[in-house]
């Protein structure tokens, strides 16, 4: 980074890092943040409803991340952009919403229906948090996706990696793939923990779709 934005790091961490990590030691924490970091892949699922049987479908989006965010655009676009579809995912109105927005603002790509906030009432963001959900209203708590999976009875998904591998298997491994399948483990995951909030049977092996692109 040039000088400017070494600074801006510095300022922007400085709460986080307190006096225990100097700017350049935490540079491997500036993935979580829109600013400094960016998207490799987007993992998405969503239900089919077809009488009484259901089928999760699954693909991910990856590569170079202009590409990857119009194609999850025009997934949003095309096929969820109606008022009666929602956006769910396990912390997704604090990180992975506005992580996805701020990027496509900073990669120059016009925010669609479901990301685009400005002037919507809290009412009219159809955005579902797995997470919100099982606060029942403590704002004091904070569980995470697979403590929720666990203690619902859902069976933890056999991970390859977890979230804290995820910079190294990028740079160094240069591993895309194992990071993609990551993801979609967590997104089926997420769609377990939703369907037990709403005391609905969970997905069979065979309900659960990988579609590639």
């Amino acid at each position: 980074m040039d000088e400017t934005t070494q600074e801006l790091w510095a300022q922007k961490t400085r709460f986080h890092r307190k006096d225990l990590h100097t700017p350049e030691a935490f540079y491997e924490r500036a993935g979580i943040w829109a600013e400094f970091g960016r998207v490799v892949c987007i993992s998405v699922g969503y239900f089919k409803l077809d009488g009484d049987s259901k089928t999760f479908r699954v693909t991910t989006f990856k590569g170079e991340e202009p590409q990857l965010l119009e194609q999850f655009k025009d997934l949003l676009e095309k096929h969820f952009g109606l008022v009666k579809h929602m956006l769910c995912a396990h912390n997704g109105k604090e990180f992975d919403f506005p992580y996805i927005a701020r990027r496509m603002i900073i990669n120059g790509i016009s925010l669609p229906y479901h990301l685009n906030l400005f002037g919507k009432k809290p009412w009219e963001v159809n955005h579902l948090d797995t997470k919100d959900l099982w606060k029942f209203g403590d704002y004091k708590n904070y569980t995470s996706l697979k403590l929720l999976a666990n203690v619902l009875g859902i069976a933890s998904p056999k991970e390859d990696i977890d979230g804290s591998m995820v910079r190294d298997v990028f740079y160094k491994d240069k591993d895309l793939d194992r990071i993609a399948c990551y993801c979609e483990l967590d997104v089926i995951t997420t769609a377990q923990v939703f369907l037990r909030l709403r005391n609905e049977s969970l997905l069979e092996e065979t309900e659960i779709k990988r579609i590639d692109n």
